[in-house]
């Protein structure tokens, strides 16, 4: 991959870069700002931009505002947001989105599903944070997600971090058929189609979402 790092902490950016690099992963641009993020986004066109959320000079919003222009101006650039915390508010105008993943900065410890996660957004599909996926769900005014059960609601958050059915099996130890049972059903209560795409399942589920969001509000 060809990818831009937007990161105001030095030694986090550095370490970022090494990581990728010593994957045989090619980093074009590793900047400290929104601004340069923008400029070399326009500049390499990459695969991946990796943004900060809180950069200068504010250190409120920064990144997400410019992962939001980013994908309004290359959609099908992938754009992997880092962060110590969750901002409910942008990240739904985003998830709906393909390309798109929200981790909290502690999931690069775990390197392998870090960079397998990296991989899958700048391919077009997504990697949501079981903590941002849980905000998510708790930032609904009505929540049409009252009707699922426990262990569908498991499903569907393990679908939002992008996983597929033998994955979501192994991680909840169960059987891919009783997974296709509980994915059938969450479905059909969300009154959503059914896709054999995790990608496609997990933004459909999230763009209802977002669209009862917009209609709540």
């Amino acid at each position: 991959m060809r990818i831009v790092i937007a990161e105001d902490q030095v030694l986090l950016r550095e370490g970022l870069a090494r990581l990728f690099s010593d994957r045989g992963h090619d980093i074009v641009a590793a900047v400290g700002d929104a601004e340069a993020l923008r400029s070399s986004v326009d500049r390499h066109l990459p695969d991946l931009a990796l943004v900060d959320i809180r950069m200068p000079p504010t250190f409120t919003d920064e990144g997400t505002r410019a992962a939001r222009a980013i994908k309004k101006t290359y959609p099908n650039l992938g754009v992997l947001v880092l962060s110590q915390h969750i901002d409910t508010r942008h990240a739904i105008t985003l998830v709906s989105r393909p390309g798109f993943g929200y981790l909290l900065k502690d999931r690069v410890l775990n390197v392998e599903d870090f960079l397998a996660a990296a991989q899958r957004v700048a391919g077009g599909g997504s990697a949501l944070d079981p903590q941002v996926v849980g905000a998510l769900m708790a930032a609904r005014r009505d929540d049409p997600l009252a009707t699922l059960s426990e262990r569908e609601r498991d499903v569907l958050a393990l679908m939002a971090e992008g996983l597929n059915n033998p994955a979501i099996a192994r991680r909840l130890v169960v059987s891919e058929r009783t997974v296709e049972g509980h994915v059938r059903h969450l479905l059909l209560k969300l009154d959503l189609a059914e896709s054999d795409d995790g990608n496609r399942r997990v933004l459909a589920v999230l763009t209802y979402l977002r669209r009862n969001d917009c209609d709540a509000g």
